[in-house]
């Protein structure tokens, strides 16, 4: 059909001048010089702008008009409807923000992050505040012009997890805070009798980097479709088809989290990776929101990277890479440690069971700033104070607290919650395989995770947005979210440990 033949050519031209947009994005965050910046951001806003005009443009609403037709829309094969419906959507969203504004968002963000850089260096949050609260009028701008039911948070959260509504997050908070709370302090008992002392030493950049490169090769990652770089906060992006790069954050005291930090991306590229070659130059071409991509990333770094069955096999190469730290330590109390369980300052390097604690704080302070209950400059104060609520530990400074993370620098309003959704789908996901896979953990402790990963490219990747959220869980595990999974996981796997 002409008008399909079009819309794909539209859609590749987009899908091009984004990989072009992604590569800067993965050069500034990489090997950019600092001085070239403000250039950066200008040209990054001017490409960005380009593909938004060009899905917004008079073509592309008269192609999805014309396909929509149902003697048209009838005719096509289900994944052209299904490109269809998803481009309508990414269309009628996009087309509620002017190119101007967007271009301003592109840029604003850019220019944050790049100061978010430097402020967290030197714990500078009021050198970041005015830029952020540029950035969040910007934002809430564009709420406006989306529009929403019920809360304008809900607009938000659809980026990046279409379906999902504050007042759904609040009930899957509700369970799991009545079922880890307990859980944490029950275990805070038992914390003392868990050595981790040997964690600590000294640990070259280079040594590290070698271990994470044998990780992700461990997990099924190509290298020859991507590649391993340092970065300050660790990320995975897409370039193009079969060019999927991972960085990862290196730490000279501590290795563990560079490495789980680098099997959690790893978890990511797989997913990318994996997505069908049919879906090449199009929306579809991507992950069905980022809470079953996060899903990936946190099975790959904790439900298989922090099992007994998976170190079972890589911890020699740990022992082998690092002898003079490991050589007498054996593999129970290894495990055991990068296990420990204590309420913690970071994000990132938390541990499995007081890690979504982290994520319910920030959910709810970014929902209260779109709604404007709190205001940018308190930030630092009210992240402590729900810090200590939740955790029951104070940042000594900002750059452990409020300036940790670069999504609000990034603009990235609504994501958090992505990261707290993709641990429960992995945990149901994970039990799905098991019933699937016979053995499975026999093989990971083998050291083959080729069946895990083809299951994984079977059930989830290759569909990439060909199927919402909600679809892909129960076409996978036969039923809607549930928290059980992930809450019985926790208890089954750290009564273990802890010996409650």
């Amino acid at each position: 059909m002409k008008e399909l033949e079009k819309l794909k050519e539209l859609l590749k031209e987009i899908s091009m001048i984004n990989s072009a947009v992604s590569l800067m994005h993965w050069d500034h965050r990489t090997y950019m010089p600092p001085k070239g910046a403000e250039s950066r951001a200008e040209t990054v806003g001017y490409l960005s702008t380009l593909s938004f005009k060009k899905l917004i443009s008079t073509e592309m609403g008269e192609l999805l008009e014309s396909l929509s037709k149902k003697e048209n829309f009838d005719s096509l094969s289900d994944t052209d409807r299904t490109l269809i419906k998803v481009v309508k959507h990414d269309y009628k969203k996009a087309k509620a923000i002017p190119p101007e504004l967007y271009q301003k968002y592109v840029i604003a963000a850019s220019r944050s992050e790049t100061v978010w850089e430097t402020a967290k260096k030197k714990n500078d949050f009021e050198s970041f505040r005015p830029y952020l609260e540029e950035l969040l009028e910007i934002i809430r701008e564009m709420v406006k012009l989306y529009g929403y039911e019920e809360n304008p948070y809900d607009a938000l959260l659809d980026n990046f997890e279409p379906g999902m509504t504050a007042s759904k997050l609040r009930k899957i908070i509700a369970e799991l805070k009545a079922n880890l709370i307990p859980f944490v302090r029950l275990i805070a008992t038992k914390s003392e009798n868990i050595d981790r002392s040997f964690l600590k030493g000294r640990f070259s950049k280079r040594t590290q980097e070698k271990l994470s490169k044998e990780a992700l090769k461990a997990i099924g990652y190509d290298f020859k479709a991507g590649r391993l770089d340092e970065t300050m906060h660790p990320f995975t992006i897409t370039i193009g088809y079969n060019d999927v790069r991972v960085t990862t954050k290196y730490e000279t005291s501590e290795f563990t989290p560079s490495l789980y930090g680098t099997i959690h991306e790893g978890g990511h590229a797989l997913y990318e990776l994996g997505i069908s070659q049919e879906l090449k130059w199009t929306p579809l071409a991507d992950g069905a929101s980022m809470g079953i991509h996060e899903s990936q990333s946190r099975m790959m770094e904790n439900i298989v990277g922090r099992s007994y069955e998976f170190l079972k096999f890589f911890y020699p190469n740990i022992q082998k890479t690092f002898p003079k730290q490991f050589r007498n330590v054996s593999l129970d109390r290894f495990y055991k440690a990068i296990n420990f369980v204590r309420p913690s300052l970071i994000r990132i390097e938390a541990d499995e069971v007081t890690y979504n604690l982290h994520i319910m704080l920030r959910f709810e302070i970014e929902e209260a700033l779109i709604n404007r209950e709190i205001e940018v400059k308190d930030l630092p104060k009210i992240w402590n104070e729900k810090m200590a609520e939740y955790l029951g530990v104070i940042p000594p400074n900002d750059s452990l607290g409020v300036l940790q993370d670069v999504h609000w620098a990034g603009g990235m309003i609504g994501y958090f919650p992505s990261y707290m959704l993709g641990n429960l789908y992995a945990a149901q996901f994970f039990r799905a395989a098991e019933k699937d896979i016979s053995d499975l953990k026999h093989l990971i402790e083998k050291g083959n995770l080729a069946p895990l990963k083809e299951w994984l490219k079977e059930k989830i990747h290759k569909h990439g947005r060909m199927l919402k959220p909600e679809e892909l869980c129960k076409n996978v595990t036969g039923e809607e979210l549930s928290p059980s999974y992930f809450i019985d996981y926790i208890r089954e796997k750290y009564s273990k440990i802890y010996e409650l």
